[in-house]
């Protein structure tokens, strides 16, 4: 008789110290999972990520492990904001293909679910990616089951999807989904010229760019909290100001990324009107992520964002020139920002569904 237990998993301190071996096998199931997905392990953390992530002082992350006969064969991350939305849980399931058709998806998710109802978590999020080859041709018909369209946004799902399915019938409602693009690097010279002159042709000279990596000078931190902050903090980030804007900063470094930031500045005001960033992982400098593109509404339109993720490109190519792919996520509606990756070379390479489940707290 096959012998399945869902157990909490102990982080170790180090990882060579006690509990390693189990911590860097449910590491192995992830990038495992992710490979299966989108066909390489870029988006897999490193076992020293992993451990950054557990020790994140914004966040209490837990990890249950699933064993099927001793092994451990899926991994649920639980990750809980300390900060802000305290009602909140993220929880991400990573079960390997070849154990599928177990319940394991299922028990574990019912194990978190559990767990974070303990820590008077109401709400639950959840995760799914799906390979562009795995999704309905755009224009043609999703099949029999039809779409699942998201609470917010444009965006759906097939319903026929085996990850939207067993999302859908644990009870989450698909409440967003983000377009998922990569582009390979180095980006082509003719190509950044050519985007160069279309968007220097749409403002002239009324921006100036600023550059830095890691550390955003004290003459522009004011101005980046402001923005960020006037965006809308991610959820469990809390309030914004030059202070936890420092604290982001160390707690990036202590983990190895890099964070390479391009702003612009409004000539006539003397103040940053936008920026762009690009994170570099501490322990694979070959795969970077363009994070966040933030600018005032009174600036769209005029090619700045363009402006700025291509002078950030050139900044990232000095920096780093063995980086071989650049990874994004742009919600389904923002099609001004998808247009503008689809400019730059960015393909679709699948999307992501954030999935919602509320829970009543009288129960």
């Amino acid at each position: 008789m096959t012998d399945m237990r869902i157990e909490q998993l102990r982080v170790p301190e180090t990882l060579q110290g006690d509990g390693a071996v189990d911590f860097l096998r449910a590491v192995e199931v992830s990038r495992q999972v992710r490979a299966g997905t989108w066909g390489n392990d870029d988006l897999a953390y490193t076992g020293e990520e992993m451990l950054a992530l557990c020790h994140d002082p914004y966040e209490w992350y837990v990890v249950l492990v699933a064993r099927l006969d001793g092994e451990i064969v899926g991994r649920a991350g639980i990750a809980m904001p300390l900060d802000d939305h305290t009602e909140l849980a993220h929880v991400t399931l990573d079960v390997l293909p070849a154990v599928e058709g177990h319940g394991l998806g299922r028990r574990l998710l019912e194990a978190a679910e559990s767990f974070v109802r303990g820590e008077n978590r109401r709400v639950v999020v959840v995760e799914t990616n799906h390979s562009a080859h795995d999704l309905p041709v755009q224009g043609k018909p999703a099949g029999d089951g039809g779409l699942l369209h998201a609470a917010n946004g444009t965006g759906a799902l097939p319903v026929e999807n085996r990850q939207a399915r067993f999302a859908h019938n644990a009870g989450y409602g698909l409440e967003r989904v983000e377009q998922f693009s990569s582009c390979r690097l180095p980006f082509p010279g003719d190509r950044a010229a050519e985007l160069k002159e279309s968007a220097a042709a749409a403002h002239g000279s009324d921006y100036a760019l600023h550059q830095w990596t890691d550390h955003c000078p004290e003459e522009w931190a004011g101005d980046v909290a402001r923005l960020e902050q006037g965006m809308g903090a991610p959820a469990g980030e809390g309030q914004w100001d030059v202070a936890r804007l420092r604290e982001a900063e160390e707690l990036s470094q202590t983990t190895g990324r890099h964070t390479l930031v391009t702003a612009a500045e409004y000539v006539t005001s003397g103040h940053l009107v936008g920026y762009t960033s690009i994170s570099v992982l501490g322990h694979r400098d070959d795969v970077v992520f363009q994070d966040d593109t933030v600018m005032e509404d009174e600036h769209r339109g005029r090619e700045l964002g363009l402006k700025m993720k291509l002078a950030n490109l050139e900044l990232l190519t000095r920096e780093f020139p063995q980086s071989h792919t650049i990874y994004t996520w742009n919600a389904a509606e923002n099609t001004s920002m998808i247009n503008i990756n689809a400019r730059m070379g960015f393909a679709n390479a699948g999307v992501t569904g954030q999935w919602r489940k509320s829970f009543d707290s009288g129960e």
